[in-house]
This record gives C-alpha cells, structure tokens and sequence, in this order.
C-alpha cells in the first residue's frame, strides 16, 4: 500500500480524499475481471451456509474473499485504510468505503446553501446581478 501515486500492478490510482468516483470505477471492474465481484458486491458476500456450505465451497469463498480484501487494501491511502482495518470481509470493506465517501453532510451543505444566497457581486446579489437587464423570456 501506498499513500499517494498507483497501485503496483493494477495501474491504478490510489484511492484518496478525491477520487473516489474514478478508484470505484476502476476497481470494480478490476474485481469483475478478476471474477471477485460476487464476494464483494454480488450475490455470494457471506460465505456459504448449510447445504451450499461443503468444504471445497468455503475454501473457494475464502480463497476469493481473501483476493478482494487484498486488493482492496492495497489500493487505498495509509489515512483511509484505518476506517476499514476492524472490516472482516471484502462487502464490508466495500460497505465501508462507500459510506466513507458518499455520506452528505447536511450542515455542510446548509453553510454552502447559504453562502451562495448571501453571495454578492459588486452592490448586487447574485440573483439580483444575473437578472439585471435581462427582459423576461417568452
């Protein structure tokens, strides 16, 4: 893993403060690629249970849960990898990135709401500037 720069072997980027959209992009595909989706955000993200639980099928879920996490891990800067590091399987590191990143900030987004409305340009508002000598459409 590393803290800035690509990820070696994958020719990826690492996944940062900001580029969440382009490192999901690339490493679900890489994932699809690899044939680890399903135990990442497929139908197979537990391990098998009852009948579908022979031994061969858990060594086969291990065996791909354990390629995901790795590639996962190593694919993320030393600062967001200790909001994964108590994560058990390659879902919930997933599970976990995406909520990491896409969470919204209400308060946040309020301060920004209002700064735009209490923006000015010049003596104007902004509303005000943008429809000054503007004639009404049709």
């Amino acid at each position: 893993m590393e803290s800035t720069g690509r990820v070696v072997g994958l020719g990826m980027e690492i996944l940062n403060q900001s580029n969440y959209r382009l490192w999901k992009s690339c490493m679900e595909s890489y994932l699809v690629s690899e044939d680890l989706w399903d135990v990442v955000g497929g139908n197979n993200t537990t391990p098998p249970r009852g009948n579908a639980a022979t031994p061969e099928a858990t060594k086969e879920w291990t065996r791909k849960n354990a390629k995901a996490e790795f590639a996962l891990k190593r694919s993320i800067s030393s600062s967001i990898f200790e909001h994964v590091s108590r994560c058990t399987s390659a879902s919930s590191i997933w599970q976990a990135l995406d909520q990491l990143f896409n969470k919204k900030n209400e308060a946040k987004l309020q301060l920004l709401e209002n700064e735009l409305a209490n923006a000015k340009q010049g003596e104007s508002s902004i509303s005000e500037f943008f429809y000054q000598g503007k004639e009404p459409m049709l």
